[in-house]
């Protein structure tokens, strides 16, 4: 069991915390298309992918995986270019 917990307790700490608010954001997308009985991506699903993908792509470049940190290193990009597109729309956009 301790192969799994190589890292230190405050980089183990972070990948947790970078994995639930990444995946929570499904929640919120979730959520925010029940109450509007349509499907939606709100603003708040792209904060919560940007903060997720920049505490896994620490986490990633800490664990020296090249492929993880590519990964979401490029999502990084995605989602910081559709927050800068909600900024210049009217946030929460309907899903096409």
């Amino acid at each position: 069991m301790n192969e799994w917990f190589r890292s230190p307790a405050a980089w183990t700490a972070l990948g947790f915390v970078g994995q639930i608010l990444f995946g929570s954001r499904f929640f919120v997308q979730w959520w925010a298309s029940e109450r509007k009985k349509r499907v939606v991506i709100p603003t708040a699903f792209w904060v919560l992918s940007t903060f997720g993908g920049a505490a896994l792509f620490a986490y990633a470049i800490h664990q020296r995986d090249p492929v993880f940190a590519l990964g979401q290193g490029s999502g990084l990009l995605i989602y910081l270019r559709n927050l800068k597109l909600a900024r210049a729309g009217d946030g929460d956009a309907p899903a096409q």
